[in-house]
């Protein structure tokens, strides 16, 4: 594998984090995850105040998760294949094309479901092609890999607050058209500031490749030689769909009946503001062996889980909060500076997909299950079983040797 710096675009070794490369494609994550941001909320005002079931409205959203799912693993072949700057461009079009539509359907009237479901799952496919070659770009951008990946987390979770809230006042002062107008804005933002991006050509970028077949299961290949990476995937999905699936639903679900829907909201933020501290902690800690500090890290997700499950105040619900998105953004700094340090180049988009497609399913199963399984047993039980599989998760993956001995790189 060649040296972190082998892969940038010709820019001196010690060069600062913000050089051109790294500010444009900060600006174009940012733009973009602001925009991910409002479509719940645009498909919720626009659904529902045109008269729409409620049932619509998880309709529309699954027409957007299922094929970000379901088509990732070829987003990550495409991206090895035609490169992921080029991936990404095509994938913002494709979001700016369906966002525009939606924008005109829904200020001059009221679209057929039909063509909401259809113009969501072009943005669902717009995702998938764009998601897997994040995890290649950035070290290309960035010296310090762990740096951008933290810098990135940050922006992430201020975005997943703001983008959600200046929907919502956009819905009050205009409309559900107004807020998929600025939603295609911040893809043609995206899409522009990839297309200035300048990267140095890479080996990876000319090798001859196979049939599309062939790269997917050649990707297979790489992934199961690396017994780290399949190690933390496996037990991830378990974790997705038994802890961190369940949780956020049965969160909206209990904060809200014992406390109303602004306390929930209220909740959220503060989630967001941990994440924000857990980001700018992976700034400053480069720990030897990342994914085994990572792990230790997200025993703090039980104290979310053990406040919601025994009903307990507000300010503890807080704390659960804060602690919980801080030790998760944490985790993700670690686990994603790891496998853009340790996978060859010419892999690395397959790979990360293979890590996003399992990831998603699996969260959108807990997801699902959560309300019928918390129906049966009680919400409470529910959450406090998830604190224990939690403790449970951690110690399997500070077990596993390859996981826990796996030393930083850069």
């Amino acid at each position: 594998m060649p040296p972190l710096d082998a892969r940038r675009d010709g820019e001196r070794p010690g060069s600062e984090l913000w050089n051109r490369n790294f500010r444009l494609f900060f600006i174009a994550r940012t733009a973009a995850l602001f925009g991910d941001g409002m479509i719940p909320v645009a498909l919720t005002a626009g659904l529902l105040g045109a008269g729409r079931p409620h049932a619509s409205v998880g309709f529309a959203l699954a027409a957007w998760m299922g094929p970000l799912a379901l088509f990732v693993l070829f987003g990550g072949v495409l991206a090895d294949r035609f490169t992921p700057r080029r991936m990404m461009i095509i994938a913002d079009a494709l979001r700016l094309v369906g966002a525009s539509v939606l924008a005109v359907s829904f200020a001059t009237g009221n679209p057929p479901l039909w063509a909401v479901y259809a113009l969501s799952a072009v943005a669902g496919v717009g995702a998938a092609l764009f998601q897997p070659g994040v995890a290649s770009t950035v070290p290309r951008v960035s010296l310090d890999v762990q740096r951008g990946n933290a810098v990135l987390r940050v922006s992430e979770a201020l975005m997943t607050m703001a983008g959600p809230a200046f929907a919502g006042l956009l819905v009050g002062l205009a409309s559900a058209g107004a807020v998929y107008a600025a939603n295609a804005a911040t893809f043609a933002v995206s899409g522009v500031c990839l297309f200035l991006l300048r990267l140095a050509p890479m080996p990876s970028d000319a090798a001859q490749r196979g049939t599309f077949v062939a790269e997917l299961v050649d990707g297979w290949r790489e992934f199961k030689a690396r017994s780290w990476l399949w190690g933390v995937i496996a037990i991830w999905t378990v974790y997705g769909f038994t802890v961190i699936g369940p949780m956020l639903p049965l969160t909206a679900v209990e904060v809200t009946e014992a406390h109303g829907s602004g306390t929930y909201g209220v909740m959220m933020a503060v989630n967001g503001a941990g994440s924000v501290v857990g980001g700018l902690l992976a700034l400053r800690l480069r720990p030897r062996r990342p994914l085994a500090a990572g792990a230790i890290a997200l025993t703090g997700v039980c104290v979310n889980l053990v406040v919601l499950g025994l009903g307990l105040p507000v300010s503890a619900l807080g704390v659960g909060q804060f602690v919980a998105g801080g030790v998760f953004a944490f985790w993700l700094v670690m686990w994603s500076t790891t496998v853009q340090t340790h996978v060859p180049p010419q892999a690395l988009n397959r790979l990360h997909a293979y890590d996003v497609a399992g990831s998603l399913l699996m969260l959108a199963a807990g997801r699902a299950l959560a309300g019928p399984v918390a129906d049966r047993l009680g919400a409470p039980e529910v959450l406090l079983a998830g604190a224990v599989i939690n403790m449970m998760v951690v110690a399997v993956l500070l077990a596993a040797r390859p996981i826990r001995r796996l030393e930083r790189i850069g």
